[in-house]
């Protein structure tokens, strides 16, 4: 038997849409409604703060204005035009999803939820943000953020619902008139205000109606509003036990990361040498990096020389 589904309240809802309106985050893909502009900007925001990826996003329709163009380029264009996004393989899905799109639906981004999913590197939030920014569908789009919100707003936790209650709770709570202003509104509370830890509950739109707020509130009773842009600082327990941070150097994404951008910075088409070691990295760990980027799409290896690499080109 389903678990009866939990309505949001009329007050919180017209709470959040009122904040929005006045405090909302300015940033430039929301000023859209090219449905393939809203595509290229979900996809930049996977894994990425929506603030940054903005910052891209402009540049990079700058290259790839329409779909028929992405999907005409090659893998090595889209990536060089990444750089600096982080999570590559994205990239290359995006380029994936634009080929589906000529090929399938005649270049025209479709409108329905299922189609939307199908597409390659879409999955079901990215689906439903483009279903409600892009088509005005009444779908609720639920990321970390609006996770938070609305778990904690309703429930009192975010342990109180399941995902398919609250998917439900999320699709139940859109305003059939505002859908695609209701999706970045509960994205902007829960980054503002109703963050993971340490949530700034005195300034939140949601706090008279929220079932977990009690539970946030200081001993003082004095949380203090906050602007959107104000940064989230992480909260550490006094004398808490900590190990040394690993540094990032160390790491295998910092090694591909440099391993692409060596072959970013060669010419289009040239193949370059993969160095014998990069920082503290030898020739073991180059290679398996490199291998797994083959393995990936990422990069292409020299049919004679296993050192010599390039983007790919098809």
């Amino acid at each position: 038997m389903a678990a009866p589904t939990v309505a949001i309240e009329a007050d919180l809802h017209a709470a959040i849409l009122a904040w929005f309106a006045v405090r909302g985050r300015d940033l430039a893909f929301r000023a859209t409604a090219d449905p393939y502009a809203i595509l290229v900007s979900e996809a930049m925001a996977q894994q990425t703060q929506a603030a940054r990826a903005a910052d891209y996003w402009s540049r990079f329709l700058v290259e790839f204005p329409t779909v028929q163009a992405l999907a005409e380029s090659t893998p090595a264009a889209v990536l060089r035009a990444w750089r600096g996004l982080g999570y590559n393989r994205r990239a290359l899905a995006l380029r994936q999803a634009a080929i589906a799109i000529v090929r399938d639906h005649g270049g025209a981004v479709p409108d329905e939820l299922e189609a939307l999913e199908c597409l390659p590197g879409v999955g079901p939030y990215t689906a439903r943000a483009v279903a409600a920014l892009a088509f005005g569908r009444r779908v609720g789009a639920v990321d970390v953020n609006v996770r938070r919100v609305l778990s904690r707003a309703i429930g009192g936790s975010l342990e109180a619902f399941g995902t398919a209650e609250l998917q439900r709770i999320a699709d139940a709570s859109v305003p059939a008139d505002q859908p695609g202003v209701w999706t970045h509104a509960l994205m902007d509370v829960g980054a503002t205000f109703c963050r993971a830890r340490a949530p700034r509950c005195g300034g939140c739109p949601a706090q008279p109606w929220c079932q977990a707020a009690p539970s946030f509130a200081s001993p003082r009773g004095q949380d203090t509003p906050v602007s959107p842009a104000a940064p989230e600082s992480p909260v550490t327990a006094p004398h808490a036990a900590r190990e040394a941070p690993v540094a990032f150097e160390t790491t295998s994404r910092w090694l591909r990361g440099r391993l692409l951008d060596l072959l970013r910075d060669s010419p289009d088409g040239a193949w370059a040498t993969l160095p014998a070691a990069m920082g503290s990295h030898g020739t073991s760990a180059i290679a398996a990096a490199f291998s797994a980027m083959v393995a990936e799409g990422l990069a292409e290896r020299h049919p004679a020389d296993p050192w010599q690499a390039r983007l790919p080109l098809a």
